[in-house]
């Protein structure tokens, strides 16, 4: 059997839902519920993630369920840390405007999913990572947005966490050396998004024009965006 499906289009009603997810996708950051997620609704979210495409399938991520609020309060803890750090790295204004956003997915999401690129998986040398190793944490990256997308589907609001020291969150969570931290996700039902990026809604930082970004045959000078 060659395994081989015929490469058909979706229907028009398909497509339309797969482009809706992609465009209404958030990043939920302060609206979480904390009522839980029922089990098989996480195990699908976690499947969508997991045929994820990845570099010589090495499958290179694991999925570390945190539940427990003694848990997610240590690692409030050190994300509180890192994020007085970040917020000395801006001045006057921009510092007032990055206080003013709410940050306490961690706390408030019933569910917390730190997502992992073990990079010794799949042995010393693996199939298209050869001249470039990080391929292994693009792969991971292809599962988390899986899982988005998929959360998005099925009504549920998921939040990336990205500041925070790695070796306190690898300390907190028994994680070996070897091991990359990708992603913390906050995961939980939300009643509400925004018709937008939060960013955005909130004068951050605007989309880029989509015109400004595409280049033909190379690269070409652009204005400082």
């Amino acid at each position: 059997m060659d395994h081989l499906i015929a490469a058909c289009a979706f229907s028009e009603a398909e497509r339309t839902a797969v482009y809706h997810a992609i465009e209404t996708r958030r990043d939920v950051r302060d609206q979480f519920r904390s009522d839980p997620l029922p089990e098989d609704l996480v195990r699908r979210l976690l499947e969508a993630a997991h045929h994820a495409p990845s570099v010589g399938f090495m499958q290179p991520w694991n999925f570390i369920m945190i539940r427990q609020a003694e848990t997610r309060e240590r690692v409030w803890q050190a994300f509180s840390h890192a994020n007085e750090e970040a917020c000395l790295m801006f001045e006057g204004d921009r510092r007032a405007q990055y206080q003013r956003l709410k940050l306490e997915g961690i706390r408030k999401a019933p569910l917390s999913i730190c997502i992992t690129c073990d990079t010794k998986r799949g042995g010393p040398v693996v199939l298209g990572r050869t001249h470039n190793p990080a391929t292994d944490v693009y792969s991971t990256v292809c599962a988390i947005q899986n899982l988005w997308l998929a959360a998005r589907a099925e009504g549920v609001g998921v939040g990336w966490v990205s500041i925070f020291h790695e070796d306190a969150i690898k300390t907190i969570l028994n994680i070996p050396e070897h091991v990359k931290i990708v992603a913390w996700l906050c995961v939980g039902y939300v009643d509400e998004l925004y018709d937008m990026p939060e960013l955005a809604v909130k004068g951050w930082r605007d989309r880029l024009p989509l015109d400004k970004l595409v280049f033909e045959e190379g690269w070409q000078d652009c204005e400082d965006m």
